[in-house]
């Protein structure tokens, strides 16, 4: 019998999983949640098969961290970033994240590919070419600039930075490789020079 000594782990998944612990973050999977941050430093994501077929482990990750850049250091200690997904009233911070979720993936043509999940994604989807630019028509703007510069200066942002910029440098042999059949998610990965 033949003794098994490594274990194959997905390239993407190893990325984001090691920009979560230079947060501070550990990752846990587990098929009874979607995403649930504990406030001490878990977040628990589902298991793949409890995802939809276009979710990731790197855009699940991008989008909690994205909540915790939103909502700022004190969200950190508390459960879900302090976040009632329930209460139509927060539902603005929610467009903050996606806002500034599509604002990081943008520096790397990873909008579409790193994109939301769920009902979120018409919204995600109809988000202008900058999506931080300012506008009256929408106040989720002015909740995801602190959260850009947080995301950008702050003590995340070479982990952040890195872990995408490793996931398009993937997406580019992908496409340089024409290895990506018609359908797959790497598509929409747009390459930049």
């Amino acid at each position: 019998m033949r003794k098994i000594t490594h274990t194959y782990q997905d390239p993407l998944e190893l990325i984001w999983i090691a920009a979560a612990k230079q947060m501070g973050i550990t990752i846990r999977r587990d098929s009874t949640v979607f995403a649930s941050w504990d406030g001490k430093g878990v977040l628990t994501i589902g298991s793949p098969e409890t995802l939809d077929a276009d979710d990731s482990l790197a855009q699940m990750v991008l989008h909690e961290c994205c909540h915790a850049l939103v909502e700022g250091p004190p969200a950190l200690q508390k459960p879900d970033w302090g976040l009632d997904i329930t209460d139509s009233l927060q539902r603005v911070r929610e467009h903050a994240c996606l806002r500034l979720q599509a604002a990081l993936a943008d520096q790397y043509g990873l909008r579409e590919f790193l994109g939301s999940t769920t009902s979120l994604r018409t919204y995600y989807d109809q988000l202008p070419e900058n999506p931080l630019a300012p506008t009256d028509e929408d106040p989720a703007v002015e909740i995801a600039l602190p959260g850009w510069q947080r995301a950008t200066t702050g003590p995340w942002a070479a982990a952040l930075d890195q872990a995408l910029k490793l996931t398009a440098e993937i997406a580019q042999l992908l496409k340089q490789s024409n290895s990506a059949p018609e359908g797959s998610l790497w598509t929409t990965a747009k390459v930049l020079d």
